[in-house]
């Protein structure tokens, strides 16, 4: 088999940030890396799962809803994938912003954690959450649209 296009970035380079991971046609993989990879600080489980649901509520109700396509977390606990369609980059990246200043001063009830909404409801940090936001929006706030590839090898 041949090897997926995210197993062919070298996670050794990879900081906090923003990156195009792919476009596959009109849709774009957007990598939120939260987390220097293999250096032994990933988000707990319960931290990503709390901003899995805050992060789709709010990209899913931003002015930008309708070229949401997916938000979730990577499997490594090191960030999350957006992908949007019909976005700019400087689009997609101030929604990012915006997503995260909300989420790292959000102080309610988390969105869809109910038994009936969620299958781990339960398993929730709001407070690591919002620690966490808040160490990523601060890492968003000094990107720009045109810096958010990939380092070339």
């Amino acid at each position: 088999m041949e090897r997926i296009a995210s197993f062919c970035v070298d996670h050794n380079t990879l900081v906090p940030g923003m990156y195009l991971s792919r476009k596959d046609g009109d849709v774009l993989t957007w990598d939120i890396r939260m987390k220097t990879p293999n250096k032994g600080s990933y988000l707990s489980s319960a931290c990503a799962h709390t901003i899995e649901h805050l992060f789709a509520t709010y990209a899913r109700n931003s002015k930008w809803s309708e070229h949401v396509i997916y938000v979730g977390p990577m499997g490594c606990l090191t960030g999350f994938y957006l992908l949007t369609r019909g976005l700019t980059d400087a689009e997609a990246l101030a929604l990012t912003q915006e997503s995260f200043a909300w989420m790292a001063e959000y102080d309610g009830d988390i969105p869809g954690a109910s038994a009936v909404e969620c299958g781990n409801y339960l398993m929730m940090d709001p407070v690591a959450a919002r620690l966490e936001c808040k160490a990523m929006s601060e890492v968003l706030q000094k990107l720009d649209a045109d810096h958010m590839r990939y380092q070339e090898k």
